[in-house]
């Protein structure tokens, strides 16, 4: 059998990490090792937070949309109930921006909805 030198492709890996750990701090940044260490946790923690960003996103319309309907009398859980009862179908993500943007047109719909 033929004898096979990886030199290149260790090289080229080693590469691609450092690349990947370009401004991480400290020796994490050129340290192959601890590159590879931060880059694998790096990668964990993006996945893990592209995940939970959706969950902050749709807590943060919710809230606003609480607070926007309060200030018309209707609870947001009642809203939601009538709102699905009568097959509007206008997501969350919408109604906070409207609420937050075009409080007038908000108000209008808010009291088509009731």
């Amino acid at each position: 059998m033929s004898r096979v030198k990886r030199g290149v492709m260790t090289k080229k890996r080693h590469k691609n990490v450092l690349k990947a750990a370009k401004g991480f701090r400290w020796g994490r940044k050129n340290l192959f090792t601890k590159a590879k260490e931060a880059v694998i946790k790096a990668g964990k923690y993006a996945h893990r937070d592209r995940r939970s960003k959706k969950r902050s996103f749709r807590r943060l319309w919710i809230t606003r949309l609480n607070t926007a309907l309060r200030q018309h009398d209707v609870r947001y859980s009642d809203f939601i109930a009538i709102e699905e009862r009568k097959n509007i179908m206008l997501d969350r993500k919408v109604l906070s921006q409207m609420a937050v943007e075009n409080p007038k047109v908000f108000e209008k719909f808010v009291e088509s909805v009731k």
